[in-house]
């Protein structure tokens, strides 16, 4: 729910639209020498020198992307920042800025949003990134977030989702499916409350999925990792949309075919149990639930040596010629083509 009824409400109207980004904004550190002009002029000026810029953007709109009856407003405003974030972490490189603009309706009060940006101003100092702009408007209908986010790369460090060739290893962090499960128990739990709204759940044995879901990472410290091991991948894309559509993005753009074997894609015991208690297949919610923002990416087999042995990174599968297509090879050995059955935002 937006609000407590006892809490205090304050009405935007009486702060007025700079007024409220001044609000909002005061609490905004700059960290970053790249930063030269921030909040407060007509716009933002950034100095990178000789590096190379990498910009993102995100929308986030009430009733497509979120649901607020479960979904606080502090989470909402972390998470907005972070999947923007695991954009620039995709392709390499070092999120260093952010602008965050929001349209809402006059059903919020100032303390509201003054959760949101608690959220905004929680992720921007977990991942050392300064907030330099943005913009406040009204909604007809609820709460639109929208957020850029800028990176900086050093010379030829940009990785593409294209440039996986025939015989590189496909590789993902973390484990997959935690967010979908995460969502289902909520939506089941919204569902509780509408019939019983006493009913207090019990969701500690869900705590890691819905954190997945309400709060998840992006995965920075991959980006130095890598760097670390001295392995730049071939091709890296972010899981927003669901493993298998992540995998046929980067099928398509380096035009090649792949192996993906189910029996490699690492699950979370949570998500395994989960996935048995609402009678969903594991392997299906991995490959088509979305919004892990985990990376995916593929390597040469000349650094297999480096990355073999590390429990942040797993083997999932390997490239094939274009003309193998992509398929699942399945724990009964099975080959299945891979489709993209994940979140389509122009599908009902």
């Amino acid at each position: 729910m937006i609000e407590d009824k006892n809490q205090q409400r304050t009405d935007l109207s009486t702060l007025g639209e700079f007024g409220l980004i001044d609000h909002l904004t005061k609490n905004f550190k700059i960290n970053h020498t790249s930063t030269v002009k921030s909040i407060g002029d007509d716009a933002a000026v950034l100095n990178f020198e000789k590096k190379k810029i990498v910009v993102t953007t995100d929308l986030l709109v009430e009733g497509v992307h979120f649901d607020l009856s479960y979904v606080p407003l502090k989470h909402l405003g972390y998470k907005s920042v972070v999947v923007n974030l695991s954009d620039v972490y995709a392709m390499n490189a070092k999120a260093t800025q952010i602008t965050v603009s929001v349209a809402v309706s006059n059903r919020f009060p100032l303390e509201a949003l003054e959760d949101l940006y608690a959220g905004i101003e929680t992720a921007a100092k977990l991942y050392n990134i300064d907030v330099v702009g943005g913009d406040t408007s009204s909604s007809t209908k609820g709460l639109i977030i929208s957020v850029t986010a800028i990176g900086e790369l050093e010379k030829d460090e940009e990785v593409y989702r294209a440039g996986a060739k025939p015989n590189d290893l496909l590789v993902v962090t973390g484990d997959l499916g935690g967010a979908y499960m995460g969502l289902q128990v909520l939506e089941r739990e919204k569902e509780v409350f509408k019939v019983n709204p006493n009913n207090q759940p019990d969701l500690d044995a869900y705590s890691y999925i819905i954190e997945r879901q309400l709060k998840p990472e992006a995965r920075q410290d991959i980006v130095k990792l890598l760097a670390d091991l001295e392995v730049k991948p071939t091709s890296m894309i972010d899981i927003s949309d669901g493993l298998s559509s992540e995998v046929l993005h980067l099928c398509k753009h380096s035009d090649v075919g792949c192996d993906l074997y189910e029996e490699k894609i690492p699950l979370d015991p949570v998500v395994i149990s989960s996935c048995e208690e609402f009678n969903i297949d594991s392997t299906m919610v991995a490959l088509n639930g979305g919004e892990d923002y985990e990376l995916l990416f593929t390597i040469s087999q000349d650094d297999f040596p480096k990355i073999k042995a590390n429990p942040n990174l797993t083997i999932i599968g390997h490239i094939r010629e274009k003309e193998a297509g992509a398929h699942l090879v399945t724990r009964a050995d099975s080959r299945i083509p891979l489709k993209a059955q994940g979140w389509k935002n122009f599908e009902s």
